[in-house]
This record gives C-alpha cells, sequence and structure tokens, in this order.
C-alpha cells in the first residue's frame, strides 16, 4: 500500500534544503544575483514552515510533536549549517594558500587595522544604540552587535559575559541607579507590574530568572541580527564597486602588478597539482577543527579561540602554502575545489535563510523592529568604514580589499559572494589576513560592551 505523509515531507531537512536551493538558485539566475538567491529563498520558506509549526501546535493540532521536533534543531539541525561551512571555508583556503605569503608581504599590518577597525565602529554604534533607546533591552542588542557581524565566537563572548553582567546587577539590584533598575525589571517581567518603587530587592527565584532572561536576550538578538548582517554584506560586496564607480578591470590589474613584484622578493617553491586528494582535504578539516577547539585564557577578558571556522581557514592556508607533507598533496586542481566550494556555500546560505528567516522577517513587523534597525546600522556603519579607511587611506585594490570587508566582518557567505562576483578566489587571502585580528577584536569589544554604563 503506498503511504505519504505531507507532514513528514514538509518538515524534512533535506526537502527543506533542496526545495531551498532550487528555487533560490532559480531566484538567483533571475535576478543576477547567483547563490545568493538560496539566502533569500531560504528566509521566505524558513518563515512560512515556522509560521506553520507555530499555528498547529498553538492549536494542538494533530502534528504538534512533529513540529516541536523540527522547532528544538531551529529547521535545519546545526550539524548540518557546520559541515557545509567547514567544508567551503576548507576549500576557499586551499585555492588562496598559494598567494598567501605575497600579500602578507605586501599588505602587512593593514590587515590588522582593518579588523579591529570594522569590528570596533560596529561595538560604538551598538553602544550608542544602547544607551540612545530607553526601552532596548541591552542584552538583545549585544546579541545582534554578534549577529550582525556574524560571529558565533562573538556570540559565545556576549552569552558569557551577559551571565556575569546579569548576575552582578541581580546581586547589586539596590544600589543601581533608577534607569537600570526600570531595565532589569522591564527585561524581568513583560507585563510590566514591576517597578523600582514596589521593587526594592530581588527575591533568590527572580534574580536566577533574570540571569537566564539576560542569556536568552543574546541568543535573540543574535538571530536577529545574523541574517541582516548576511545580507548586507552580500549586498555591498555587489554594489560598492557601482556605488564608488570602481573599474574591475583596473582593480584586477592592479593586484596582478602588486603580486608579480612580490613574487621578485619571495621564492615561492611550485608543488604540481594533483586533481583532488580527499586525504589531505579530510587531514586538514581535522586539524583545522582541533585548532578551533582550543582556547586561550587571557585572564580578565576571558577565553578566546578561533572557532571551527577560523582553525579550519587557518590550517588550509597553511598546509595549501606548505604544499606537501609526506604522500598528502595540498595543492588541488581549482575546477574542483571551486566545485565543492559552491556546493557547500549554496548549502550554508540556504541553511542561514531556513534556520534564522522567522525571526528576521517576524521582527520587522513585531517588536524587535528596533533590533533590526541596529543590526542594519551596525553592519552598514562597519562595513563603510573599512571600504573608506582601506580603499583611500591604505589604497588596497578591491580584490584584496573585498576578502578584507568580509574578514573584518567575519562574514564567510559575503566571501562567498565577494568570490563569485569578481571571478576568482584571491578575495579568500584578504578575508584569511583579517580573519584572525576581527575575531580577537569582536570577543574583546562585547566583553568590554557588558563593562560600559548602561
Amino acid at each position: 500500500m503506498f503511504v505519504f505523509k505531507s507532514i513528514h515531507w514538509l518538515t524534512n531537512p533535506f526537502i527543506l534544503m533542496f526545495i531551498t536551493i532550487f528555487s533560490g538558485l532559480l531566484l538567483g539566475k533571475l535576478l543576477k544575483i547567483g547563490t545568493s538567491g538560496a539566502l533569500f529563498s531560504g528566509l521566505a520558506i524558513g518563515w512560512l514552515v515556522v509560521k506553520l509549526a507555530n499555528d498547529s501546535i498553538n492549536a494542538q493540532g494533530p502534528y504538534t510533536s512533529t513540529f516541536n521536533s523540527m522547532l528544538r534543531v531551529s529547521v535545519i539541525d546545526k550539524k548540518f549549517f557546520s559541515l557545509f561551512l567547514i567544508l567551503f571555508v576548507g576549500a576557499v583556503g586551499l585555492l588562496a594558500a598559494d598567494k598567501i605569503a605575497i600579500i602578507l608581504k605586501t599588505y602587512g599590518t593593514k590587515f590588522v587595522v582593518l579588523g579591529f577597525l570594522i569590528v570596533f565602529i560596529g561595538a560604538g554604534t551598538t553602544y550608542t544604540l544602547t544607551i540612545l533607546s530607553k526601552k532596548a533591552n541591552p542584552y538583545e542588542v549585544s546579541g545582534v552587535y554578534t549577529g550582525a557581524l556574524t560571529s558565533s565566537p562573538g556570540l559565545a563572548a556576549a552569552i558569557e559575559t551577559s551571565r556575569e553582567h546579569a548576575k552582578e546587577w541581580a546581586v547589586g539590584y539596590p544600589s543601581l541607579s533608577h534607569h537600570n533598575k526600570e531595565v532589569l525589571l522591564n527585561i524581568l517581567n513583560s507585563k510590566g507590574t514591576l517597578t523600582p518603587e514596589n521593587t526594592p530587592t530581588l527575591s533568590p527565584e527572580q534574580a536566577d530568572e533574570f540571569v537566564i532572561d539576560a542569556e536568552s536576550g543574546v541568543g535573540i538578538g543574535h538571530a536577529i541580527g545574523y541574517p541582516f548582517g548576511v545580507l548586507i554584506v552580500i549586498l555591498a560586496m555587489k554594489l560598492f564597486p557601482k556605488l564608488f564607480r570602481l573599474n574591475l578591470e583596473e582593480e584586477h590589474k592592479q593586484f596582478q602588478d602588486e603580486m608579480e613584484e612580490a613574487k621578485k622578493q619571495i621564492n615561492i617553491k611550485h608543488i604540481e597539482p594533483v586533481t583532488f586528494d580527499l586525504v589531505a582535504f579530510a587531514f586538514v578539516c581535522v586539524i583545522g577543527y582541533t585548532l578551533g577547539m582550543i582556547k586561550i585564557n587571557l585572564g580578565y577578558l576571558g577565553y578566546f579561540g578561533l572557532g571551527s571556522t577560523g582553525g579550519i581557514l587557518a590550517a588550509s592556508i597553511f598546509f595549501g602554502h606548505l604544499g606537501k607533507l609526506g604522500f598528502m598533496t595540498f595543492r588541488m586542481d581549482k575546477k574542483i575545489l571551486g566545485v565543492i566550494r559552491d556546493i557547500a556555500l549554496t548549502f550554508f546560505l540556504s541553511i542561514v535563510g531556513l534556520r534564522y528567516g522567522f525571526a528576521a522577517i517576524d521582527s520587522i513587523t513585531g517588536a524587535g523592529f528596533y533590533l533590526c534597525v541596529v543590526a542594519i546600522l551596525v553592519g552598514i556603519l562597519s562595513m563603510f568604514s573599512g571600504f573608506l579607511v582601506g580603499k583611500y587611506v591604505f589604497k588596497i585594490n578591491w580584490i584584496m580589499l573585498s576578502g578584507a570587508i568580509c574578514g573584518g566582518m567575519t562574514s564567510t557567505p559575503g566571501l562567498g559572494v565577494a568570490v563569485d562576483v569578481i571571478g576568482t578566489d584571491d578575495p579568500a587571502a584578504g578575508y584569511a589576513a583579517t580573519y584572525p585580528f576581527a575575531l580577537f577584536g569582536m570577543v574583546l569589544f562585547t566583553i568590554i560592551l557588558h563593562k560600559l554604563p548602561m
């Protein structure tokens, strides 16, 4: 007997991903936005399936348990998200590795400055918008900061520091300013019945609840900020050349001239590439993922780590530059690595849309509108500051600067779009050179945000 349950089809992660990719690539062809179409399609489909799930659960429909299972993993399990991100970053790193020494020789500390500058501008914008709004939840806003710059390590730092900050506020509640008491009680009680006048102290239960609410606020802000951060970087990669009238042919020529000049000063060993070395690729991923798990204790600043993205990027760049290790060859056919990169990026963008679509679209029309504004301003001001300083102060050509801006924004999807628009993997080297410093700055400024008066 033929049995087909539409609800299992609708909530199946593979069906959702492939529908999103299919419709997204059609949209990409129609609007000439390439693989970015998968993100837009994912946002719409993600919103739709979560809306259907919430309506069914609220109505206590027959498929409540099925929908609950889907919502528990945020539509698509994060393991899919991580897998395709790993494949994309590994391929991109190996593609760009043969030029990394030349690029570091040519641009040096400029990428260090850009990495810190971009996240600093984002942090400054976040703090300004927090104190300008008396009703804003500072924990949600700090989450928006990490989301707008698409930083998972930043999110981890924000959750950790928000927990400590909330505990300090809960313990020291009687001595808080009247404004901070109002902020705390607004977070603690959505109905608004608690006021500084009728709540001289917090009970242990209220203190514990406030800490939990602070942590969840960071997660909510991150979920709202993330898709806007991705969209802004994607749009900027496509619009900056037109907005600032950049001649891509001249930018390519400038880049090639700089590379040729640097090659004369650096002896690069030629290694004949192989078609594809799966053992070497897997080795890079293992070493990189392990490297990303290492945490360094920075004392007052807490722990710092590269995360899976940073670790695999660093490993792929290092071994790709090395070329060979024993029986493994890390220089591989660029067309094959390019196919892996494109497939992984398309899946990754579709999953981002599916996971964050409801939070992004619902917040535009709901109470999270202010957080959307914060995310958009943080993303735009951070990117513009990086572009203006990089292009007109440091005189970096657009080929490298596009990757450096994406690295400063810690935006892997942005890098994919930069590579797609420019037509070469060279921006990945700029991304790799900027990313670690931006990541460190992101963690540092996230911690500082919770130390500043609100």
